[in-house]
């Protein structure tokens, strides 16, 4: 067992992409906290975001998002790593901190802040390579590892990211046991031993599937490329010039519907003035947690099953370089998008066939292709599969996975039990904590939740720590922004 320093608020972090390594940096930085950072990963900080990638896969938000309050900025080591930036510097008009640089290179900065604390803070922050599978306050907050040490703190934060993608619904034909089938396109296995000119089917048509087109398009795969999703809609591009003044007040946007005609309307005024949408959908950032707040848990549901899919390819965005790779794969008929849903799946010889029900038509489609990549994007789901800690966590009561099946229930950063109760030792950071915020998906939000628990797990004993509504107020203080 390992115990941190007595007399100390001692930290144990469950995660370390972006999530756990942002709060692990600016918790060890506090003179009053002890931190250790559990990842299973050789390398801490990149996650899957920012590690799973290849040069030419870019973020989607300019370098002056990503900047997090750690020193060197991004900007400023960006300047000094040598990289290769004229590309991304020119699409910018010479403005690096508007420039969509690779992600990488953000996976790579928070890995040498991260090197860096290791080895200036001593016993402060600890770093421990291991699967967390079990998390309990009994006798003390605690976490244990599948190799069979426990680790003991005062506190213990989730901040395990994206979780793997969740299998389509519908008749599989053993499919998801077929070599062929590739469940989670980072995972690292499935596409490369692709032939050139295979046939090859992405399921979901959202930023994943970007990412892997262009993956595929990059390893010189030639053949035709297949996206089914719901809606059929591939992301949008972002476009540079213009502004729009933050106009939602989240009183008037009482619901889904409401918010979206106040949109709509907004949009026909920026036209007018010759400003693009894009500027609009900026301007409604600052709102958006107090908006979806506001709203019913049936006024989600109807967001979620009838506005996601056009949210989504609005708000999160691709870069203007990407956006062109995209559409020469779309214009020359390599990729080619289908509005529908996958009926079912069955083994042919040599791959797979898979059955589409067309959206609009209802006619079938048959496709038979080499792969079939899951690219529906991270699973969120608590409620229903078992992935430690979460499994136990939910079964002991610990958690509280929400109705709508996006995350944890939560309060301010604390994770709400299963009778309401508001944790005083167990936090959740990040995508887990989209229940209550809808979009805390991002590095700004993140951050900011990042920044506002330190300050509070910081506070001297016997001090009040600030009220859940603050962090609503730091979002709305994040101000517009892509």
């Amino acid at each position: 067992m390992l115990n941190l320093r007595d007399g100390r608020k001692s930290v144990i972090v469950v995660g370390g992409g972006f999530s756990g390594t942002l709060f692990a940096l600016a918790a060890s930085a506090q003179e009053g906290l002890d931190v250790v950072l559990v990842e299973s990963a050789r390398t801490a900080g990149p996650g899957l975001a920012y590690g799973a990638c290849g040069p030419f896969h870019l973020l989607n938000v300019p370098v002056a998002r990503m900047e997090v309050g750690l020193k060197p900025t991004f900007t400023e080591w960006l300047g000094q790593s040598g990289a290769d930036l004229t590309d991304a510097i020119a699409e910018a008009g010479g403005d690096l901190s508007q420039a969509f640089v690779p992600r990488a290179l953000f996976g790579a900065y928070l890995t040498a802040r991260m090197r860096e604390a290791l080895a200036t803070r001593g016993d402060r922050l600890v770093r421990l390579r291991g699967e967390v599978v079990h998390v309990t306050d009994r006798p003390a907050p605690s976490v244990q590892l599948a190799d069979g040490r426990r680790v003991e703190g005062t506190h213990v934060v989730l901040a395990t990211g994206n979780l793997p993608p969740k299998p389509p619904r519908c008749r599989d034909g053993g499919l998801y046991e077929d070599p062929l089938f590739v469940p989670d396109p980072w995972a690292g296995e499935g596409l490369h031993d692709l032939p050139p000119e295979a046939p090859v089917l992405l399921i979901g048509s959202g930023l994943t599937t970007v990412d892997v087109a262009l993956l595929l398009d990059e390893q010189g795969h030639r053949g035709p490329i297949w996206s089914v999703s719901r809606h059929g809609l591939l992301p949008q591009a972002h476009v540079r010039g213009g502004a729009f003044e933050p106009f939602v007040d989240p009183a008037e946007a009482s619901s889904p519907l409401r918010g979206m005609r106040l949109i709509r309307a907004a949009v026909a005024r920026a036209a007018d003035k010759g400003v693009p949408w894009q500027r609009v959908m900026d301007a409604v950032r600052p709102s958006i947690a107090g908006v979806w707040s506001g709203w019913s848990e049936r006024e989600k549901a109807r967001f979620l099953r009838h506005a996601r899919a056009y949210w989504d390819i609005h708000r999160h965005r691709m870069a203007p370089r990407i956006a062109r790779r995209l559409d020469g794969l779309v214009a020359s008929g390599r990729l080619k998008v289908v509005a529908g849903r996958i009926a079912g799946f069955e083994r042919a010889p040599g791959g797979l066939v898979a059955h589409i029900r067309r959206r609009h038509s209802g006619s079938a489609l048959t496709l038979e292709v080499a792969r079939m990549v899951n690219c529906t994007g991270p699973r969120s789901d608590f409620q229903s599969f078992a992935f430690p800690p979460f499994d136990g966590l939910r079964d002991s009561g610990r958690i509280l996975p929400d109705a709508l099946g996006l995350g944890l229930e939560t309060r301010g950063s604390a994770v709400l039990d299963r009778y309401g109760h508001a944790s005083d030792w167990l936090y959740a950071l990040g995508p887990l904590a989209r229940p209550a915020y809808w979009e805390v998906t991002a590095v700004p939000e993140i951050s900011v939740q990042v920044h506002r628990l330190v300050e509070d797990l910081a506070r001297p004993a016997g001090r009040d720590t600030l009220p859940p509504e603050r962090l609503m107020a730091d979002f709305v203080n994040l101000g517009e922004g892509i």
